[in-house]
């Protein structure tokens, strides 16, 4: 089967562009934005609307195969590519990809794939964001010439099984750190609540003490609101590096203690602190992370450290997770590009012993997500994010829905 025809038109995404520089350096938030000047290359402010671009191949029996090309929420930090905006990309896309797809005869995903990877556009390799909607409309067109589902496709070209079993949930708060997270456990998520823990004076704390007392109050609020005991959520708070901000960065030894204390807060529930510095570099991240999960080993401190900024492509994960630095990592599913990178990081970290948690940002779209549900569903990640938005019920219903639809067809299978 071919590819007849291919097209693009530009799209919202379920959240925002921030600027994350600028919020770290004092941004104050107000309202549902934000006070202050950016300071990352692109932003004409601290928080703009996100864009998407979608993707489209007209097959020649009249399917029609689609991806979402998205950038996450903090695009342009912690190495990753600049900000991604219709008006700039669309162009690149209509001049550089479209006039290659259309009449191509489909293959199959890893070898499409890989001709999207190696393709430039002036002389550079093409923005993540590109890659990553142009893969999933290339899942999409296999999928549906072989009339099965992407998962099917995913775990037939790279030797898995699709399983009718669930990967669990990791649903995130946003600001709106205790109401959502009633919706959570209203919703009985696996994983909650990421928490955003972006600031130190105003989330952390000059001491870390605002943190603590907000893992007080979900131990507690899920223990009054969770329907049965065998309820027990794993505590995931995303700490964007304040940690490192009141600690220091290599003050490893007062970084556990922190840690140990937050864990014993947490208590009866498992915790995961993702991202507790960022040293604005990679190698020295690497390290930095990999020392203090060391010693939180090394004394048993119950906290499984995340790692995420700095560890971005699927070079950056192998590398961290050769290294163990941390004892899991964030696959953030825009900044690998293609999907293919994700299905690879994926069996990579599981193959190293690695915890593999497929994430994302609140800054995609329904079908982005929708893609990654069976991706995840070939590949049997620790836990997948729940996208796209920070509102919960929208994020969590796309994933969990489409979870359930892929779980009743293999059944039917």
């Amino acid at each position: 089967m071919k590819i007849v025809k291919a097209v693009c038109s530009a799209g919202r995404t379920g959240f925002f562009f921030d600027d994350q520089r600028a919020i770290k350096q004092g941004a104050t938030a107000n309202g549902a934005t934000y006070y202050g000047n950016p300071v990352t290359p692109g932003f004409k402010a601290v928080r703009q609307a996100g864009e998407s671009i979608s993707v489209m191949l007209v097959l020649e029996d009249g399917q029609v195969a689609w991806g979402d090309c998205a950038a996450v929420q903090y695009s342009g930090a912690g190495g990753r590519d600049p900000l991604f905006l219709a008006r700039d990309f669309i162009p690149v896309i209509e001049k550089e990809i479209l006039p290659a797809l259309a009449g191509k005869e489909i293959t199959s995903f890893r070898q499409m794939a890989g001709e999207l990877e190696g393709m430039k556009a002036g002389g550079k390799r093409l923005h993540t964001a590109i890659r990553y909607g142009v893969s999933q409309a290339i899942l999409d067109a296999v999928a549906k010439s072989r009339k099965e589902m992407m998962c099917e496709t995913v775990a037939r070209e790279y030797g898995l099984k699709a399983l009718p079993e669930p990967v669990p949930i990791f649903t995130q708060s946003g600001d709106a750190r205790h109401d959502n997270t009633d919706k959570m456990i209203i919703k009985g998520a696996q994983v909650l609540p990421h928490g955003l823990i972006n600031n130190v004076k105003t989330k952390l704390g000059e001491k870390g003490e605002l943190l603590r007392e907000y893992i007080a109050w979900l131990r507690d609020r899920i223990l009054h609101l969770r329907l049965a005991d065998s309820y027990r959520p794993v505590l995931h708070l995303d700490v964007y590096g304040t940690i490192g901000q009141v600690f220091g960065n290599d003050n490893y030894g007062a970084m556990a203690d922190y840690l140990a204390l937050l864990a014993k807060t947490a208590d009866p529930f498992a915790l995961r602190i993702e991202g507790p510095m960022d040293v604005e570099e990679r190698e020295k991240q690497m390290k930095a992370l990999a020392a203090l999960t060391r010693i939180v080993d090394e004394r048993k401190i119950p906290v499984e450290i995340v790692a995420d900024e700095w560890c971005n492509t699927l070079e950056d994960i192998k590398y961290f997770a050769d290294n163990r630095a941390g004892h899991m990592v964030q696959i953030k599913t825009p900044d690998l590009g293609g999907i293919g990178d994700i299905v690879e990081a994926v069996l990579y970290c599981k193959k190293k012993g690695i915890g593999a948690y497929q994430g994302g940002t609140c800054n995609e779209t329904d079908r982005s997500a929708q893609v990654c549900v069976h991706l995840a569903m070939a590949t049997r990640p620790d836990q997948i994010l729940a996208k796209p938005g920070m509102g919960v019920d929208e994020g969590y219903m796309i994933v969990y829905n489409e979870m359930q639809r892929i779980i009743a067809l293999l059944n039917l299978r």
